[in-house]
This record gives C-alpha cells, sequence and structure tokens, in this order.
C-alpha cells in the first residue's frame, strides 16, 4: 500500500506572488492574491516525493473575477492609485481637494478585515457572512453600512450643525488612514466627525483595499427626496427665510462612490458602475445603507432594480418647486426648475489630475427621445407633463450676476440683473439677500441684504441694482464650506405676483504653496517646504500644517505655528519626509487658523 503524502513545508513565496499580483506592500507576512489570477506556491512532503502517476492534489481556487476591468490604466487608477481628488465648490466655480486613500499603508489590511468581522450579519451568522464574500454586491453593501456608526460598531458618526469641539471638523480630514486606525485603537468606536465626501472617501478606501475597483463621485445640486414623488418642495417666506415642511432638501453637492462589478442579480447591461453611498440619509432593508445601484440602470429609469435605485434616480433627477408663504397665510409657486438637479456630475480622471465629467453616465440629454422613454420607465410623468404657456408676468425675468475672483477675505459685489419685458413702465418691490450656507443647504446668518420698496423699470429695458458682500460682516458667519446663498425676491406692484432667483457663490481660499528640497530617491530623506498667505485684513492665531501622504510619511504629521501671522504676511514650516516606495506619490496638505480652516494643497512626487 502506497504510503500517505503528508505535507511538511509550504513556501507561499510572498515576494513573487506579490509581485505578480501587485500586493507587496500587503504581503511581508502572508500571501495576499487577486481573484481569477495564477499564482505559484511550493510543497515539500514528508517522508517520500510527490509521484505523478499515482498522487493527486486538489485545490479549490475561484477563477472568476467579478470586478475585473480590461483596461491597465483604469486599473491603476480605481485599484492601485493611493491618492485621489475630491470635488466640492459649487457648479459654478467647482474647487478640487486632495485625499489620501492609503489603502496599502500599514495595517490597513487587517483594519478593513477586522471592519467586515464587526457587522451585525456576521455577528449573527459569521459561517453564511463568509461564504458570501466573494460576492462584491454582498461587500460592498456590507461596507456601505459600517462606514457609518447609526447602526452597527461603524466608523464615522456625521455631524452638519457646524458644532465639532468633541471631534474633528470634517473639513479638516485629508485622507482615509488616520480615520481608520483611529477607528481600530479605539477598539472600534465612533470616530468624530464625517460628512458625505468622508463617508465616501474612507468607502473608497476599503473597497479598494479589497480588490474592488471604485472611485469618489460628486453630484452637484444632489436632491433628497424623502416621499420618493421626484418632486422636491421648497418653502420660503416673502423676507427669504426658509419654512420648514418636510425634510426634502436640495444639496448643494453630494458625494458618493462608485464601484465596478457584474450583476448576476440584474439584467446583463446592469453591470459596471454601481452607486455605494455611506453617507446615512436613508433606511435601506432596515439599516442605513445604499446600493449598490446600477449607474446604467438609473440612466434608463429601470428603478426598480436593487438596490435604493428609487433613492438615487431622484438624487440626479428630481424637480425642484420653490413656494413662497405670504404673510397672509396662502402659498404661491415661485417657480418649478427641471433641469438644475444632477448637475456636473464629476469624478478624478485617469491618470492625471483633472475632473472628468461623468454626467452622461447618468443621464440622457435633456430633451432628448431616450431621455423622454427613462423617464416614463421611472414614472417620472411630471417632467413629461406639458408646460403652461408663458403668462405676460413672465416678461419680468431677474437673474444674478457675481464679481470674478471672489476670495475668502475679500468684499465684493453681486447683482441683481431685472429684465422689463413690458412696453410699459413697471413698479416692483425689491429684495436683495445674502447669507452663509452649509454645502448641506442649510442656510446661516444674513451677511449683507439690500431692500428697495419701489424700483422703477423703463419699458423693454434691464436694471441692474448691486449689493456690496463685505468681509467683515460674512468674516463670523462663513462656515467651512466657504459658500454663501444670494437671493432676489422681486414682486411685481401691478399683479401682485413675486419672483425669484438664486445663486450660490464658492469663496476661493489661497493657495498653499510646496516645494520639495533634496533629491527624491527611496529611503532618502526630504524637505517639504509649506507656506500660505494670510489674505485677511486681520492676524492668524494658532496655525498648524498637517501633511500625510501613502509611501511618503509614516501617518500624519502636524508643524505648528507658535506666532500670530499678520494680514498680508506668509507663514512658512518645513517637514521632513522619507519615501519607502518609489513612484508618484501626493503630498497632502491642510493648514488651518482661528479663522481660516480646511485649506487644502497637494504635490506630486516621484521617487526614483
Amino acid at each position: 500500500m502506497t504510503k500517505a503524502l503528508v505535507i511538511d513545508k509550504i513556501n507561499q513565496d510572498y515576494e513573487k506572488n506579490g509581485k505578480n499580483h501587485r500586493t507587496s506592500a500587503l504581503t511581508q507576512d502572508r500571501l495576499v492574491l487577486r481573484r481569477g489570477q495564477s499564482f505559484s506556491i511550493s510543497l515539500t512532503f514528508h517522508g517520500r516525493g510527490f509521484e505523478a502517476s499515482t498522487d493527486k492534489l486538489f485545490f479549490l481556487v475561484e477563477t472568476e473575477d467579478s470586478v475585473y476591468m480590461e483596461e491597465e490604466e483604469f486599473r491603476q487608477e480605481y485599484v492601485m492609485n493611493q491618492h485621489g481628488l475630491i470635488f466640492q465648490g459649487a457648479p459654478a466655480c467647482i474647487e478640487k481637494i486632495p485625499w489620501n486613500f492609503g489603502q496599502f499603508e500599514d495595517g490597513i489590511l487587517d483594519i478593513c478585515i477586522e471592519l467586515m468581522d464587526m457587522n451585525p450579519k456576521f455577528i449573527r451568522d459569521c459561517g453564511r457572512d463568509c461564504s458570501r464574500r466573494n460576492s462584491p454586491i454582498y461587500v460592498s453593501r456590507v461596507i456601505s453600512a459600517m462606514v457609518n456608526c447609526n447602526d452597527d460598531k461603524g466608523i464615522l458618526f456625521g455631524r452638519w450643525d457646524n458644532n465639532y469641539k468633541d471631534g474633528i471638523n470634517p473639513m479638516s480630514w485629508i485622507g482615509s488612514v488616520d480615520i481608520l486606525k483611529k477607528w481600530k485603537k479605539s477598539g472600534c468606536c465612533q470616530v468624530k466627525y464625517g460628512q458625505c465626501w468622508v463617508f465616501a472617501a474612507v468607502a473608497c478606501t476599503v473597497l479598494r483595499c479589497l480588490g474592488i475597483p471604485s472611485r469618489v463621485v460628486t453630484n452637484y445640486n444632489s436632491a433628497h427626496d424623502s416621499n420618493a414623488n421626484l418632486v422636491v418642495d421648497l418653502y420660503t417666506d416673502e423676507k427669504g427665510m426658509t419654512v420648514k415642511h418636510s425634510n426634502e432638501s436640495i444639496w448643494n453637492y453630494h458625494c458618493w462612490t462608485e464601484s465596478w462589478m457584474t450583476r448576476p442579480d440584474l439584467k446583463p447591461e446592469c453591470n459596471g458602475w454601481q452607486v455605494i453611498d455611506p453617507t446615512p440619509q436613508e433606511k435601506s432593508e432596515g439599516a442605513f445603507c445604499c446600493g449598490p445601484a446600477s449607474v446604467n440602470a438609473i440612466k434608463n429609469g429601470d428603478v426598480n432594480t436593487k438596490y435604493d435605485a428609487p433613492f438615487v434616480f431622484a438624487e440626479v433627477n428630481a424637480d425642484v418647486v420653490k413656494w413662497i408663504k405670504k404673510s397672509n397665510g396662502t402659498t404661491e409657486k415661485a417657480y418649478t426648475e427641471t433641469t438644475i438637479v444632477g448637475m456636473m456630475i464629476s469624478t478624478k480622471a485617469v491618470g492625471k489630475d483633472e475632473r472628468e465629467d461623468i454626467t452622461h453616465l447618468y443621464k440622457y440629454p435633456e430633451n432628448s427621445k431616450e431621455e423622454r422613454e427613462s423617464f416614463k420607465r421611472a414614472n417620472h410623468m411630471n417632467k413629461l407633463g406639458c408646460r403652461d404657456d408663458p403668462s405676460s408676468d413672465e416678461k419680468l425675468k431677474i437673474k444674478i450676476k457675481v464679481s470674478p475672483d471672489m476670495n475668502k477675505g475679500n468684499d465684493f459685489d453681486v447683482f441683481a440683473m431685472i429684465k422689463n419685458g413690458f412696453s410699459e413702465e413697471q413698479t416692483c418691490h425689491l429684495l436683495i439677500m445674502a447669507r452663509t450656507m452649509s454645502y448641506n443647504g442649510i442656510l446661516g446668518p444674513e451677511c449683507a441684504k439690500k431692500e428697495m420698496h419701489s424700483v422703477t423699470l423703463e419699458p423693454l429695458s434691464e436694471k441692474k441694482i448691486p449689493l456690496r458682500i463685505s468681509y467683515a460682516n460674512y468674516r463670523d458667519h462663513l462656515n467651512d464650506s466657504n459658500l454663501i446663498k444670494v437671493q432676489v425676491f422681486l414682486q411685481h406692484l401691478q399683479s401682485q405676483f413675486f419672483f425669484l432667483s438664486e445663486r450660490d457663490i464658492y469663496l476661493l481660499n489661497p493657495e498653499i504653496k510646496i516645494r520639495i528640497l533634496g533629491e527624491p530617491k527611496q529611503f532618502r530623506k526630504l524637505v517639504a517646504e509649506l507656506s500660505v498667505k494670510n489674505p485677511l485684513h486681520v492676524p492668524l492665531h494658532d496655525c498648524a500644517f498637517t501633511v500625510e501622504g501613502a509611501g511618503l510619511t509614516q501617518g500624519q504629521k502636524i508643524a505648528r505655528v507658535p506666532e500670530p501671522v499678520e494680514p498680508g504676511n506668509t507663514v512658512t514650516t518645513r517637514m521632513d519626509l522619507m519615501p519607502r516606495w518609489p513612484g508618484l506619490h501626493k503630498l497632502v496638505v491642510n493648514f488651518e487658523s482661528d479663522k481660516m480652516k480646511a485649506v487644502k494643497g497637494y504635490w506630486n512626487v516621484i521617487i526614483g
């Protein structure tokens, strides 16, 4: 009888397999492989050798890859790239901020696996949970729920009220690594605080670490439609104050994550990019999570597909109806806007630090045949309804113009442009207001106002009325979103009809100048010189620079500036870097002070 084979040693060849599978940063003490790709191991047997004629070895391996992307440059961007850009600001002034994803940094893989093991489904039935982890659909849905802490021992606590004293201001984060390590170090307790781009970026890090191609997406004028009728009703009184009627709102922008995968549970055309939204907004199957929702299904109005397609469809397609609550108790419709929601949908371009507009992946061109068919499929009948004929009152039109180069710390003008299309003189009551605003649409205090009880409009003419917005009036109320909403209310005295126009203004932060001193070689010290000019009319106190960068720093480095920075002066500091890996890296920088926060900058460094 042939003696049984006994395995004595297994050589998993970390170095060779790690290089071939591009997991070298994760394979110092274990084998980490990518699904669907061959690998090699060596077996040493005890007692006798392997006889091919009589001995057989069986390996159970997964040969299909449901997250495979054909293009190498896409795999590099959406799986391997440890840094990126996230887009904020306003549709008319899009601002990019850098982010350190750091999915291959020390300890991150273990944290991602522990995150999976902390999810309630694993705790209820670990065997069933683990058996389903071969599905990116299942894994991404778990990650969507676990990045927020609303239902479980998830990572981030969301907060939007500008009160962050017992945690970190969401605008101050510059990467996922510090957040994930804080969660781990605290015994899996919530990290304070997150907002939509932080949730999306942390989810992107976890998904990339687990081998699922992912990217962060920004949707401008994003609708939160709480009753699923694809209409967001917003109410304002005659003085421009918001009247709360429901939880519906329009966010200046909203960020989510997209992940690339096949959808065997849906039609083949639903393969590809899927929306994964970890920001806690509405519950899905009893938990605060959203997705995966097929982007192709959203575009085609297939809102009956899994998961959460109606909610995502509304985020990019809902109509906005603005109502004015009058002092006599009646309500008057100011306008219906069918095209402003879901604008300038943005993500980082492949292989370069530029914005790629992906609106066409979510929506067909306005008024096209395909768009109409998509709305019919989604039962968005209000968008397909006949428009009322313009009344004579629409011969009065208003719009808002702004000054160029609106920087934080400057005084600037905005202009109400009123066009009289009548052949007779008209008289109006005019109110122009400016209020600070959070990115999720919540209005803050007033920072400028002009009211004119009787404005005479000459026949067939246009009148330009300025409003000065001064730093002295907005400096104590502007939050870190750097957003101001300008509203123009016009009441036509002859007809008593109201007209309303709104525009969101983003104020630019100063630039952080970065110089890299030294020869950029692996394991050779570099020095980063960082400087920023104070653009305000007051001194800056409690200044600090924070930097991080995968492969350039071991965690975050902070340099505090003890002296105040006077108006117009420049503050400069230096920090040491130690590059650990060759290739392209991004140094991400955040500057904070008492009066100017969340000033971001970055510099690309190629290490030889």
